[in-house]
């Protein structure tokens, strides 16, 4: 992988760990008013129509990359008692948080591991499901190489779900994310438009692509 900068996700990250869960859920004043007015987008929702196209029965094995601090995933996965789920983040202080919520919430299904998207520790064809839950946007400058390696380790027929950023559909929202998020490193550059990411979404799963949008928010279901 490529030499992560100084403003790279995980640096950015680590900054504000104890304030992620409140931005995402916007649990706070302020979480709201930036979801409302700058995004215009309930993540809750988003993650709630994500994971509900993973049914509460699925057996197999599932990659979570890039977990984070399992705020939304947490509940899901401890109903999903058929399968067993492998949570990778590059972030060490997210995956701090996410091993206390896993403990203290008693989740047995789930282990947790250090790991970096461009290089899965994995082999091939291993997983019946792979989840990336707002991951594309901060991944590092090689975005293709992250969605090679998940095309390698997921199982034919398996599934690939989940959402990001995509520019053009709002436009305060990607100035926020030009002049703010990327300069900070919580979003690493280049962002897909919607056309962009479906083009590239088809590329490795052809015409089992299934996508719609919440304004800048892309939700994504692929079938290898």
């Amino acid at each position: 992988m490529s030499k992560r900068t100084t403003n790279s996700p995980d640096r950015a990250y680590t900054k504000i760990t104890n304030r992620y869960d409140d931005v995402l859920t916007a649990r706070k004043w302020w979480s709201r008013l930036y979801m409302n007015c700058i995004w215009k987008v309930d993540d809750n929702l988003v993650a709630k129509e994500v994971l509900e196209m993973l049914p509460d029965d699925f057996q197999g094995e599932i990659l979570d990359v890039p977990v984070g601090t399992a705020v939304f995933t947490a509940e899901k996965f401890r109903n999903m008692r058929n399968a067993k789920i492998v949570g990778v983040d590059f972030s060490k202080d997210m995956l701090s948080i996410a091993n206390e919520r896993v403990f203290r919430e008693k989740i047995e299904n789930v282990g947790l591991q250090h790991g970096d998207v461009c290089k899965l520790a994995f082999e091939n064809e291993r997983f019946d499901a792979v989840l990336s839950m707002n991951g594309f946007h901060a991944f590092p400058a090689s975005k293709y190489k992250s969605f090679c390696e998940i095309y390698r380790v997921l199982k034919r027929g398996g599934i690939f779900l989940g959402c990001f950023y995509v520019r053009g559909e709002r436009r305060i929202a990607d100035w926020i994310v030009r002049y703010v998020l990327d300069k900070k490193g919580f979003f690493t550059p280049p962002h897909f438009t919607k056309k962009e990411a479906i083009e590239l979404l088809k590329s490795f799963y052809g015409e089992k692509v299934e996508v719609k949008n919440h304004r800048s928010i892309l939700i994504f279901k692929c079938v290898k």
